[in-house]
């Protein structure tokens, strides 16, 4: 039998529940207020249980200017961006992981500098040269931008992730007459699943809830994705539809939900590699 605690550390365990009470309390109650203003027709800033029940804050904003056009542009910014962040990072972190040199960790370096810039400092910049190679108001030029600004982490991700997998695996590839990228393509990206998995969902999350960058490199109206037209619940003179702002958010967060849950069996798989190197 474990000895009863004593009253001092009884008194620090319930210090640490109550802190995590309310961290918890201070988590659940925005999303507490969105799913309860959704459906509220007097919906305002209190968070409370609905006088009324009502889905008419879902049809209003269901419409194609409001919600179906801003997401199908988000859809599209996105997912090309997120596509080409993957891909251009496995390229990057296969030579980083596979082959030794002396400018690895130097450029390791450098790239993890470029992650601490703030957006704010080098849009004025980008936003100069994307005048001068006429790409802004552009799609292709807002997702190259969105690549860009993901590449530094997912890089250092997928080396990580790339790092576990043995590298007798592709050595006995490349016995048998397999080049790098056949190696890369049949032996190492099906093994690290779950790595890939974790760059995709979290460089999807990051371009889906960013705001800025849309805004600042798009102009016309009909291209700008739901990140940027959620402003228009924001009327003048702090006119505000609380309960259609609130339907949009929650609309707004399917798309990301739903790509966590696709893949949220490989995100717990782990690399399943006992044995692979046996025999």
């Amino acid at each position: 039998m474990p000895p009863s605690s004593s009253p001092r550390e009884r008194g620090r365990q319930l210090a640490a529940d109550t802190a995590l009470l309310i961290v918890a309390v201070a988590f659940a109650l925005p999303l507490a207020w969105v799913l309860l203003s959704s459906v509220d027709p007097h919906a305002d800033l209190r968070v409370k249980v609905p006088d009324g029940f009502t889905f008419g804050n879902f049809e209003a904003i269901l419409t194609a200017d409001i919600t179906f056009t801003p997401m199908l542009n988000s859809l599209i910014l996105c997912g090309g961006a997120t596509l080409l962040t993957v891909v251009c990072a496995t390229l990057a972190a296969y030579p980083l992981s596979r082959f030794r040199s002396r400018l690895n960790r130097p450029f390791l370096l450098t790239v993890l500098f470029a992650t601490s810039l703030p957006i704010t400092a080098i849009m004025v910049p980008v936003y100069a040269l994307f005048v001068q190679v006429d790409l802004i108001d552009t799609v292709r030029g807002t997702i190259l931008f969105f690549t860009a600004s993901q590449l530094p982490f997912a890089i250092w991700l997928m080396k990580n992730f790339m790092d576990g997998v043995p590298r007798e695996l592709e050595e006995a590839a490349w016995t048998d007459g397999a080049s790098s990228l056949q190696s890369l393509v049949r032996i190492v990206l099906p093994l690290m699943g779950p790595g890939v998995s974790v760059v995709t969902v979290f460089s999807f999350v990051m371009m889906w809830g960013n705001f800025f960058v849309p805004f600042m490199l798009l102009l016309t109206p009909d291209q700008l994705p739901a990140s940027v037209s959620i402003n228009d619940f924001f009327g003048n003179r702090g006119m505000i539809a609380y309960g259609q702002l609130a339907a949009f958010s929650l609309t707004y967060s399917t798309p990301a939900i739903l790509l966590y849950l696709l893949i949220s069996r490989k995100l717990g798989g782990g690399f399943a590699l006992g044995g692979a190197v046996k025999g």
